[in-house]
């Protein structure tokens, strides 16, 4: 099964970090985005496999994102 999966990046001071909204469990840090990117579909899969071993529901992606705008 192929699933797609909605990644959220925010700056922060030491580069990127990295987590994915259907998911908050699977986050990780980058010194460039670039870097955080493949660290985060790094440790997708390796949540993949272990809610897999231990028989644990993996969550739905396909999140839908939009912003909203807002005078502050």
């Amino acid at each position: 099964m192929f699933s797609t999966y909605t990644a959220k990046y925010t700056k922060i001071k030491s580069g990127y970090m990295g987590q994915l909204v259907e998911w908050p469990e699977v986050v990780t840090e980058g010194k460039t985005l670039e870097d955080c990117r493949a660290m985060l579909q790094d440790a997708l899969r390796e949540m993949i496999l272990a809610y897999r071993q231990q028989k644990k529901e993996i969550p739905v992606g396909g999140a839908l994102l939009e912003q909203i705008p807002a005078q502050i």
